[in-house]
């Protein structure tokens, strides 16, 4: 457990066998003249390390509200949720952003990138998070770009480059300093075929070397990239299937 002495990134040592993260009757509601309107209701599931996970359902289903709450930028829900064992809805604030900050990587349908920064600088930000030292930053950007194919684009800005490009710099961002845990709100949703196609087979190969993945998305063709597929409606977790 955290104690008052030790920070969140210090205290994090998830026990062996337990799953990455594990929701239990977890709840968003807002309160509207007309009564409680719910977003989320009762959702209950555990993810393990490794999986690669879908959530699919149609617009209002809380699709994204879940995704959010996963990733530790929304703090206004109800029920228990567990990060590798640790209680994050005894958090506060502050450590739930430090655990997202050294844990997760985003991917999001508008790309997200900072506009006044090169594509290497976009790179650069994640490890600055974390307080690596900018030679170290250095090399593992030089190394991130080498991987994704992007070396000659470096020193481009996100407007000189394609949506495709973009999104590409927006999975080599959400990678770099190697999460445990990557999730995505539909992130082809802005691409044509192949390039969405190119963008899940990178998930793919991320997933295979062990990273794990959740991903938002309204396509069947790519939520069967997913090992299982989580269905939600009207907020509520309809089912769960192999994908």
């Amino acid at each position: 457990m955290f104690t008052k002495k030790s920070s969140v990134l210090e205290a994090f040592q998830p026990p062996p066998g337990v799953p990455l993260l594990s929701v239990r009757d977890l709840e968003k509601v807002f309160e509207t003249a007309a009564g409680k309107m719910y977003v989320l209701r009762r959702i209950t599931f555990d993810i393990s390390p490794g999986e690669f996970v879908s959530v699919m359902g149609p617009s209002g289903a809380g699709k994204s509200s879940l995704l959010a709450i996963l990733g530790m930028l929304d703090h206004h829900w109800s029920g228990e949720f567990y990060f590798f064992g640790e209680p994050v809805h005894r958090m506060n604030a502050k450590q739930r952003v430090a655990l997202n900050k050294q844990h997760i990587g985003f991917v999001f349908q508008q790309y997200h990138l900072i506009d006044d920064l090169t594509v290497a600088e976009n790179l650069d930000i994640p490890l600055s998070y974390r307080n690596v030292k900018k030679s170290e930053r250095e090399a593992i950007v030089a190394d991130a770009l080498d991987r994704f194919g992007m070396v000659a684009k470096k020193d481009l800005f996100p407007r000189q480059l394609s949506g495709g490009q973009q999104q590409l710099v927006g999975v080599a961002r959400a990678m770099i300093a190697k999460p445990r845990l990557i999730l995505a709100d539909e992130p082809t949703g802005n691409l044509h075929s192949s390039q969405a196609r190119e963008i899940m087979e990178l998930f793919t190969t991320l997933n295979q070397a062990g990273t794990t993945i959740i991903q938002v998305t309204h396509s069947e063709e790519n939520a069967r990239y997913g090992r299982r597929i989580i269905h939600l409606k009207d907020g509520w977790m309809e089912s769960t299937d192999v994908g």
